[in-house]
């Protein structure tokens, strides 16, 4: 994510000129989030927030991805090596037997929980180098 800059809105009340609605990228608090080409705007009650994105999802989404959300890859690599580790540890532990959805419930809150909670570390840390 490039550096973010806030607009008031009543400095500039019609920013939104050819831009695009949009429910693509972290709302972070947002009423709406817009796309004009790379450029990536949110508003909010009295202001907009905007960033120049290096890849327009809507034309290259995995390469947005790798580009500009790479917290998204982290977390979910994490999340599933997780889940797939608690689940096999609860399987294990329950005697394996008949054990299969309780380890499957497990593995996929592991999953949810670290791979969440990675990503909020993820852009945290982002917006920190960033900001």
């Amino acid at each position: 994510m490039a550096r973010e800059m806030e607009v008031p809105k009543d400095a500039r009340p019609i920013m939104l000129d050819g831009a695009e609605e949009t429910i693509l990228g972290d709302p972070m608090g947002a009423r709406r989030q817009y796309r004009y080409g790379n450029l990536h705007i949110r508003e909010y009650d009295d202001r907009y927030v905007v960033h120049m994105d290096r890849v327009d999802p809507r034309r290259d989404p995995l390469m947005h991805i790798v580009l500009d959300a790479p917290e998204l890859i982290v977390a979910t690599a994490l999340g599933i090596y997780s889940g797939a580790r608690v689940g096999s540890m609860v399987k294990k532990a329950r005697g394996g037997k008949g054990s299969t959805m309780g380890a499957i419930i497990a593995g996929m809150l592991a999953s949810i929980v670290s791979g969440y909670t990675v990503y909020l570390l993820g852009r945290f840390i982002k917006g920190r180098l960033m900001g």
